[in-house]
Order: C-alpha cells, then structure tokens, then sequence
C-alpha cells in the first residue's frame, strides 16, 4: 500500500507544501499505487526505482521559478530518475533527447555541454522537470499513459498557476503545448520537441534558456544558472 503524501511529507521525501498541492489527488495516487503493486506482482517492472517516482516533487513549490514538461520516463532499466528528461549520472550516451538539449544549451548561452544526465542542478536551483506520467512499463515507452498520473500532473500545475509568479514553463513538442491553456496568464515558451524527430524542425534555435532568463528577469526574478556541474552529484531525495 502506498505511503501517504502527509507520511512522505514528514520522512523529507516531498516538499510539505507540494503535498499540501496535491491533497485533492491523493486518492487518485493511493489508486495508481495499487495499480503499480498488481504489475509488479503480476511479473511486470516498471520505473523509476520506487525511491524516484515523486522525485520531481522533492523541492519546495515555493521555490518553483521554471517548468519544463516531459511526457513519461525513459522506459530503459537504469536510466530514469524521476525528473523529465533527466537520466542517471552513468548513462552514456546521453539519451538522444538529452543530448539535443544539451547542444542548444551550449548554443543558446556558451555554457559547457552536459557530461552527464543528472539534472538534479537544475531541480535544486527552481525548475520542475514534470512529466506528465510519472511512471512507465519497463521498455515499453507511453505504457502508463492513462492509468491517472494526468490528474496528478495536471493538479501540479494548476498549484502553480495558483500560486502565481516568478513563472516561465517550456513546453517542448505537440503533446506539451496542449497545457498551454492551463497555463493562460503565465509566460510560456513552446517550440518542437528535442527528440530527434523533430529537433531540427524548430528545436534547435529556439534559444528556450536565455528566453526564459529574459522572462524571468521581466518579472523581477534572478536569472537561472543553467550549467549543470560535472563532479556534483544529485542531492535530491526520492520517494514512494
């Protein structure tokens, strides 16, 4: 049976105003984790690791200033750790998508490319890497989608929009631009997806790292760093 949001709030595993966000979907999490109890037990792995799921919402709300959206973890054994589009330290390559994303880093502000996939930095310094299924079916990319983790990303988000500015989101592809209206009054920076089907049709170029600074200093907030340091291990907790 899962752990509470209020039992994982006071082990310092989320953020206790996140669980205070996301108390109007914890019946809708009670259900998902017996749904992820049945596939287990029914000889079908799934990831992150159980410590990872909620990972994402281990940082204050509070401290949000940046939202980036993903669609569901990497569905290869070892490579996801619970927040979009990062992966672990170890993996090399870099996943395709996060290897683009790096290219653009290093285009958009001269910053040293990634020299591996723990965005852990980024976590700490107020961006939610959120995506949109928290979980997924080991190799089998999508699998999660529609088991109810939409209603728990999207009350995420409406807690943010709540809650009010310093806020950019970065929607990344057709499937992240359907938040857009959920996101009205907010800044929002869209443009393709960084996979390699479609980075070359309006990702690269798109400058989504100094945009973002320049939105975020529009609205009376500290510019982000976006460097990710090569000797510096995640430090933020995960849970289930």
């Amino acid at each position: 049976m899962p752990l509470s949001l209020t039992a994982l709030a006071a082990q310092g595993r989320i953020a206790p105003d996140w669980a205070e966000a996301l108390a109007p979907v914890a019946t809708e999490i009670a259900e998902i984790g017996g749904f992820l109890d049945a596939e287990r037990a029914a000889g079908r792995d799934w990831l992150p690791a159980e410590a990872d799921v909620f990972r994402a919402f281990a940082a204050p709300l509070a401290d949000v200033r940046v939202l980036i959206v993903g669609q569901d973890p990497y569905p290869t054994p070892g490579h996801p750790i619970g927040v979009a589009f990062g992966c672990d330290r170890e993996v090399r390559p870099l996943p395709r998508s996060l290897g683009n994303i790096s290219r653009e880093l290093v285009d958009d502000l001269g910053v040293a490319p990634l020299s591996h996939g723990d965005l852990s930095a980024w976590s700490a310094r107020g961006v939610l890497l959120l995506n949109r299924v928290l979980t997924v079916r080991s190799g089998a990319a999508g699998s999660h989608a529609g088991i109810g983790w939409e209603r728990v990303t999207d009350r995420a988000i409406a807690a943010l929009v709540a809650r009010g500015g310093p806020l950019v989101s970065i929607l990344w592809g057709k499937q992240a631009e359907q938040l857009a209206p959920a996101l009205a009054g907010t800044a929002v920076l869209t443009s393709a997806h960084p996979s390699p089907l479609s980075a070359r049709r309006g990702f690269f170029g798109s400058r989504p790292f100094s945009r973002t600074n320049e939105l975020l200093l529009a609205q009376g907030a500290t510019p982000l760093d976006w460097s990710v340091p090569a000797d510096a291990p995640g430090e933020l907790p995960g849970l289930w």
